[in-house]
């Protein structure tokens, strides 16, 4: 019988997305799945990586919050793409049709493969390679409530194969957005990757990453620039990290669970400049993923995302990059369609 080490058997993609630009849990992660986390949108990754709150003519921005779709991104498409760290290429496709007046839905695939890996036998002979990769299928509906108030729900289907183990598993997220255009200010709440395994790897039960988050963005008067702050991970107050200081000696190392560093390990702040609907810069900070890379070998530019953009007539053109560790640089890559400024 073949053996899969326990880390793959047991969540691979965890361990893979740990410690990313989009600050997963690299030394406090206990759940699988944790490729729900990523986003398929440049503007969020240039964002920080998490942002629930962002109203904006953008399809992919919904998979972080379902109560952001809505009937004004009818008939819109994005192709996404992303080199992660190592050999990870993740991608992806999502469609959003409005639904009577007050509705819209929205269906979706994505693809997260990992390259290639090394398979053992239990004494250690390596047999051979093998390629893990995740597969989520999604759908989501959103309602207006009021002229301000919007709720969606989405749907997930997850596919996961290492090797001879597979997995089944569905996720449910639901967003609540409240929106003021005359101030251009937006509130967000959302309950995120509720569920569980149908098929599990084997008999060990891997948990889905639920979580709580709150979103705020405004822009304020004339000013060309709009802000964001997202709490999320709020389902645990405490996330420690470890400190190992230069990497030349103990100095400096040890457990840091201070309040300050608790408190910004929760929060994801973004600034993107909205002088003008046909492009945008993007900056993005995440401190849980800079302190996860907190090791001698962590990029100066850890934590930090940046992201633009161009909407050039029916065609929307997003990238975004951000460097969590030295030598490892990920980029991603949008490309949207706006198919009701095509046939009109």
């Amino acid at each position: 019988m073949r053996f899969i080490p326990a880390y793959i058997r047991h969540s691979l993609s965890a361990l893979l997305i740990a410690g990313s630009a989009l600050g997963m849990s690299a030394q406090d992660g206990t759940s699988a799945y944790s490729f729900l986390n990523v986003t398929s949108s440049a503007k969020v990754y240039g964002l920080g990586g998490v942002n629930i709150s962002l109203v904006d003519e953008d399809i992919t921005v919904t998979e972080q919050n379902p109560a952001l779709l809505g009937g004004e991104l009818s008939n819109m498409i994005a192709l996404n793409y992303m080199h992660y760290l190592g050999g990870s290429n993740f991608a992806g496709l999502r469609y959003g049709h409005s639904a009577g007046e007050h509705g819209a839905w929205s269906a979706a695939i994505r693809y997260f493969g990992y390259g290639s890996m090394k398979e053992a036998l239990p004494d250690g002979t390596i047999i051979g390679t093998f390629s893990p990769k995740d597969v989520a299928f999604g759908g989501s509906y959103s309602h207006d409530f009021t002229d301000r108030l919007r709720g969606g729900i989405a749907l997930n289907a997850l596919y996961s194969a290492y090797a001879d183990y597979t997995a089944f598993a569905l996720s449910t997220d639901l967003g609540l957005n409240y929106y003021d255009a005359d101030r251009d200010l937006s509130l967000s709440v959302v309950l995120a990757n509720m569920g569980g395994q149908i098929k599990r790897f084997n008999d060990h039960y891997d948990r889905l990453p639920f979580d709580i988050r709150l979103g705020w963005s405004q822009s304020f008067g004339t000013f060309p620039i709009r802000f964001s702050i997202t709490a999320w991970n709020l389902t645990k107050w405490k996330l420690p990290y470890y400190e190992t200081g230069d990497g030349t000696s103990e100095n400096g190392t040890g457990l840091k669970e201070s309040f300050g560093s608790n408190l910004f390990r929760h929060l994801v702040f973004g600034v993107d400049l909205i002088s003008s609907p046909n492009y945008y810069i993007a900056l993005g900070y995440n401190y849980k993923t800079r302190t996860d890379m907190s090791t001698y070998s962590r990029s100066f530019l850890s934590g930090f995302s940046l992201g633009g953009g161009l909407k050039l007539k029916s065609v929307g053109i997003g990238l975004a990059l951000a460097q969590p560790h030295t030598g490892a640089t990920t980029f991603m890559f949008n490309l949207s369609l706006n198919i009701n400024e095509i046939i009109n």
